[in-house]
């Protein structure tokens, strides 16, 4: 057999340079080559023909692509993106990749600018190129390269004119590198990352590195700068001059992502000054512990791929900025890098912002776990070269940031000695940081135990230490390096994992999955998912699965996990006090203010500052609340506490909201059982009236066969209000098909609760009810729900109780448990007092807060991006929907969850995008006594066992009256 062609060898490449490590800017001259490239695609590898590389080739007629871009992104012509979540889009035959292998030849005339220095040498960089480039420079061969989020470099300065330079490109979308690349997300080939000239002065650095631990003891960094020539580093604001090699030791702040506090310096060398960015911080495992300078760090952190929904993988320094102040202002202080390095200039931000860095490498082989690990590359040291020069190229490019505090070795590689080849070569050049690596249950080679989506319970199990396993696992610190996962409707049980987190000093938190929901523009969806561009394999709509949907809006679960993670902790403290607890790392409280507002049945009606001391990271106080304002007797009385920023900061203006708590005062008055016990309406109450098929009760107009509601007043009535226990199941609801526990959603579909059929079993009336017996249930089922609603009236209003009873052994839990009714469409205003603003479900309500809240109907719902059970509003206690010209009010005789939607829950369900959802000429509401929880079961644990909707006998009852009533 002939030797395989370049891009199947198992070798990482040649004619790089050694990896170095990565500055945004030096006073060395740079040239970008980004713009639109002149681009030809193949559908094959064709290797022999490389005349395209000559100075003199004519590409007029090629078309253009641009540069960082992907060329699946460019138009149908061009081919299109794929989606797999773990199978390999090929055939699995490491190193071979197939013959039908696209191919993109780029091109890129350029002159150097007029002022380019004459002496000296340069580079050509390129920071990231999927899957592989073979590259030419004026016809000469530099070389090729594997590894496509990684920093690849060549020596150019011999080859360089001032005019007419042409830089030439080959890049394969797949190649051996790819079996190294299966990082769930999308298959997007191209130059997607800068391509840079780089003036390299005579005896300038080509590499450095800054040492800068902390003494938390005595408050003194240490700074020595290794270089690989002979320089001078200077730190004005410290008064330090030395030569490199050299420490000095001085009284320093540190580093932390709370304080991020970073000392601009320079290391002259040659005739190159290059910035230094100086973070003084020391990492280590204390007793089980991590802690950085001394003290115990937990992570509210994410996972994040880059991503964006028009170019893919090719993000702008804009686009990166947004999502590191995304995080800060949703008390996010962690990022992993999943599953890869990211743009370098990611990592200044967070240096700058302050964010918590593991750093990941580019490594995943997770479609082997299919195949029981056979030919897994990580265990064949075939391959070990290759992850040792990506392990090299993570490191040496990202060694001198502050905010890396772990470097991971990949993700989801199974084990093998390559990983231990990687982690002792890492060990070996950089000692100072923590090393991470989930696959591996042994923890043989890391300092930490990470895990993916582990129930709560055996959380609490490690966090006391009482887990199995090896003696030395057990003496890690513990991490969830991927949890509560963010797809669709959810994730539930957030705050219960953070109660964990806090209560354990070994459980260090976690890193939700993950930032961004990797929807692409789609000319007809909107937002496209696995399957919308033609794929033959793909995992659909589990690319999304983010805390912000594509154009960065933050979801529902975002404002859930802000409010769960927040810093500080407002509390009950007594008669009179709250408890005020801060959950920082490091950072004291003298940076928030804290304000009071007194709420009456949701109406504010007093405010005013209060006065909290800086109380330090960890500690707690209380804190006297002023005297309760005046306000009606028998309302329901809250008192709310805000924390807010006191000072503008790099993130987020002064009064950006951080943190809040909410106290009860008084409770609500208890609402009445039956409108002729109701004190609030003394009128009589009214009699069913039977005339031509119809029963009149008060406002409601009934079919007098059928029992279902026609009319309320003016407004006309679809549906009936009949028993609803169906929703349209969530991501998490459909669960994932490696789950252990039951899945709901295909057990509900199973057992037909999604088409339940109401039989009218008796209609009666007497002077001042109208009682509809019914039992409700699926087909080819003996299960079932006995169902009897009981209407009365007095003048103005309509109520209804509902008595429920199962029927049979009904082994899995209700979706829902309330009532449905359509109401006219020209209802376009929500009005209500009860928690919000936004959705809330039974396990995802921590960032509801109790309130007076109105919005437009058609605001009220959720897009995820595929369709599904959204928009709900928990612990109502009344609604209004009005138009122009009428409305209803509806109370509950104890809190209740509303949802208002202009479709049908089938309709929702039906609905693969959120494009397929038109509005129609009823507007559907929801009154519900309870739903199930969300849980994280798309690939974590499912619904908590508080949280599940079990079928059991029920009372719950609604008022219907005019609006203001």
């Amino acid at each position: 057999m002939s030797a395989l062609p370049w891009y199947e060898d198992v070798s990482p490449g040649r004619g790089t340079l050694p990896p170095r490590a990565w500055y945004a800017r030096s006073d060395a001259s740079a040239l970008s080559l980004n713009g639109d490239w002149a681009f030809r695609l193949s559908p094959t590898a064709d290797t022999e023909d490389e005349s395209f590389a000559a100075p003199d080739f004519d590409a007029s007629g090629w078309g253009t692509v641009a540069v960082p871009g992907h060329w699946v992104l460019r138009g149908k012509e061009y081919g299109g993106p794929a989606y797999t979540n773990v199978r390999y889009p090929f055939p699995v035959d490491p190193p071979r990749v197939p013959t039908e292998n696209p191919t993109g030849d780029h091109l890129r005339r350029f002159d150097l600018p007029a002022d380019w220095p004459a002496g000296g040498g340069a580079v050509l960089r390129l920071d990231g190129v999927e899957s592989c480039a073979r590259v030419w420079l004026n016809g000469t061969e530099l070389g090729e390269f594997k590894g496509s989020r990684l920093a690849h470099e060549f020596a150019v300065g011999h080859l360089l004119g001032a005019r007419d330079n042409v830089l030439a490109l080959r890049v394969h979308q797949w190649s051996s590198g790819s079996y190294l690349e299966d990082q769930d997300q999308w298959w997007l080939p191209g130059v997607f990352r800068d391509v840079t000239l780089l003036h390299r002065p005579a005896g300038s650095p080509g590499d450095f590195f800054t040492h800068a631990p902390y003494d938390h003891v005595t408050g003194h960094g240490t700074l020595r700068v290794e270089c690989d020539v002979p320089g001078r580093v200077t730190v004005p604001e410290l008064g330090l001059d030395l030569a490199t090699g050299e420490s000095v030791t001085v009284p320093v702040e540190p580093w932390s992502a709370e304080v991020p506090r970073l000392y601009e310096g320079e290391l002259t060398a040659g005739g190159e000054r290059v910035p230094l960015r100086i973070g003084f911080r020391t990492v280590a495992v204390e007793n089980g512990v991590m802690t950085v300078n001394g003290r115990r760090v937990l992570f509210r952190g994410v996972n994040r791929h880059e991503f964006h929904p028009q170019h893919g993988r090719a993000l702008d320094l804009a686009t990166m900025r947004q999502d590191v102040v995304l995080m800060k202002r949703h008390n996010i202080n962690a990022v992993r890098t999943s599953h890869y390095p990211p743009h370098p200039a990611f990592l200044d931000l967070c240096d700058t912002y302050g964010l918590w860095v593991i750093d990941e490498g580019d490594l995943e082989t997770h479609g082997f776990e299919d195949l029981a690990w056979q030919g897994n590359p990580v265990d064949d040291p075939r391959w070990t070269p290759a992850l040792l020069d990506r392990a090299a190229r993570l490191v040496e490019r990202d060694k001198n940031h502050p905010s890396v505090v772990m470097w991971s070795l990949g993700n989801e590689c199974g084990t093998g000695a390559g990983l231990t080849a990687m982690a002792r070569w890492i060990r070996d050049r950089d000692p100072s940081r923590l090393l991470h690596y989930e696959g591996d249950r042994s923890c043989a080679d890391t300092d930490v135990y990470s895990r993916m989506y582990p129930p709560h319970a055996e959380v609490d199990e490690i966090g006391r230490r009482a887990d199995e396993g090896p003696e030395r696992r057990r003496e890690l610190p513990f991490v969830l390096c991927e949890y509560a996962h963010a797809m669709g409707n959810g994730p539930g049980g957030l705050a219960d994992y953070q109660r964990l987190f806090e209560t354990y000093e070994r459980c260090q938190g976690g890193f939700v999955w993950e930032w961004i929901d990797h929807g692409l523009v789609h000319p007809v969806h909107g937002y496209g998912y696995g399957g919308d561009f033609g794929e033959e394999l793909h995992d659909g709509n589990f690319v999304c699965d983010g805390l912000l949907f594509p154009d960065r809006t933050p979801s529902p679960g975002l404002l859930e996990y802000k409010k769960v993670v927040e810093p500080v902790r407002i509390a009950d403290g007594g008669p009179g006090t709250i408890l005020v607890t801060n959950g920082h790392d490091v950072a004291d409280l003298a940076r928030l203010a804290f304000t009071w507002s007194f709420l009456a049945d949701g109406e504010t009606l007093a405010t005013g500052p209060l006065d909290v001391p800086a109380v330090a990271a960890g500690a707690s106080t209380r804190v006297a609340l002023p005297v309760p304002p005046s306000h009606p007797a028998g309302a329901e009385t809250v008192w709310t506490v805000r924390a807010v920023l006191a000072e503008d900061t790099a993130w987020a203006s002064a009064g950006h909201e951080v943190a809040w708590g909410q106290i009860p005062v008084s409770g609500p008055a208890t609402a009445p059982r039956s409108v002729t016990a109701a004190a609030a309406h003394p009128v009589r109450p009214m009699r069913p009236v039977h005339e031509a098929g119809r029963i009149t009760l008060g406002p409601g107009v009934f079919d007098a066969r059928s029992g279902a509601l026609l009319s309320l007043g003016s407004l006309s009535v679809a549906g009936g209000a009949r028993l609803d226990v169906w929703r349209a199941p969530t991501d998490n609801d459909e669960g994932a098909p490696w789950q252990p526990e039951e899945r709901h959603g295909p057990l509900w579909r199973g057992l037909g609760l999604h088409r339940m059929r109401h039989r009218i079993d008796e209609i009666t009336w007497s002077d001042d009810e109208l009682t509809v017996r019914t039992r409700v249930a699926p087909a080819a089922s003996d299960l079932g729900i006995r169902t009897t609603y009981r209407w009365s009236a007095d003048g103005s209003s309509l109520r209804l109780g509902v008595e429920v009873v199962p029927e049979g052994d009904w082994r899995v839990p209700l979706p829902r448990l309330g009532v449905r009714l359509g109401l006219p469409a020209a209802l376009d205003r929500a009005v209500w007092y009860g928690a919000g603003p936004g959705e809330a479900y039974p396990d995802t309500r921590a960032a509801a807060r109790l309130g007076r809240w109105e919005a437009a109907v058609d605001t009220l719902g959720t897009p995820y991006l595929r369709p599904q059970e959204n928009g709900a509003r928990i612990d109502t206690r009344w609604v209004e929907l009005t138009s122009r010209t009428d409305g209803v009010r509806v109370r509950g005789d104890r809190a209740f969850s509303f949802t208002a939607r202009r479709w049908t829950t089938e309709q929702l369900d039906a609905a693969a995008h959120a494009t397929d959802l038109v509005p129609g000429d009823t507007l559907w509401l929801h009154l519900d006594h309870a739903q199930h929880g969300i849980g994280s079961q798309s690939c974590g644990p499912g619904v908590l066992p508080a949280y599940r909707l079990d079928a059991a006998p029920a009372s719950f009852s609604f008022t219907f009256g005019p609006a203001g009533g």
